[in-house]
């Protein structure tokens, strides 16, 4: 239920941000290669065609980095160790996720496989929002970074899970075409 002093609760807005879920995704959607202009934590970039191109392994690794950071900078409380016990688990499987991905059998595997590491990703923000609204943590500024990079992953991983299942079609719809012509 939306509390009276907290204008966030249920409204569909990102109180880190001020944005709405909706903006968040459509800005970061539109931004993804735009490596000059992100606030997320640095992450490697490989040089190829005259473009840089990001490595979504390294900034997924990068990403489990920062959550053992704040894992680590949790109280020593019931509270904090079951957080920190959850945000373990879950912010660090996307990595390895994506690495069982990368070595799918098929189109649809590769599919279910980022599927399971976008709900690692969205349940590990759901935790870190918890951190953020209950103040567990004193340094705000590494928890603001990993919730933008959490999110920003989120969209990464669902614009893949979008494209390959976009192509996955396309190539139905070709092959069915030509089946035709035979």
């Amino acid at each position: 239920m939306k509390q009276k002093d907290d204008k966030y609760v249920g409204s569909g807005i990102d109180k880190t941000t001020n944005m709405s879920y909706h903006e968040i995704n459509f800005n970061i959607q539109y931004s993804l290669f735009d490596i000059r202009h992100s606030q997320s934590p640095p992450f490697e970039t490989r040089e190829g065609k005259g473009m840089q191109k990001f490595d979504l392994e390294d900034r997924l690794v990068n990403f489990s980095v920062s959550i053992t950071e704040v894992v680590e900078s949790l109280p020593d409380t019931r509270l904090g160790n079951h957080i920190a016990g959850q945000l373990l688990r879950s912010g660090t499987a996307p990595a390895p996720n994506y690495g069982e991905a990368q070595g799918a059998e098929s189109r649809r595997d590769f599919i279910h496989r980022m599927k399971i590491a976008l709900k690692e990703l969205r349940e590990t923000f759901v935790w870190l929002k918890v951190i953020q609204r209950k103040h567990l943590v004193e340094d705000v500024t590494v928890l603001h970074q990993t919730l933008t990079e959490n999110n920003e992953l989120i969209a990464i991983v669902v614009a893949c899970i979008t494209t390959t299942q976009r192509n996955l079609m396309a190539r139905k719809t070709t092959n069915s075409e030509q089946g035709m012509m035979k």
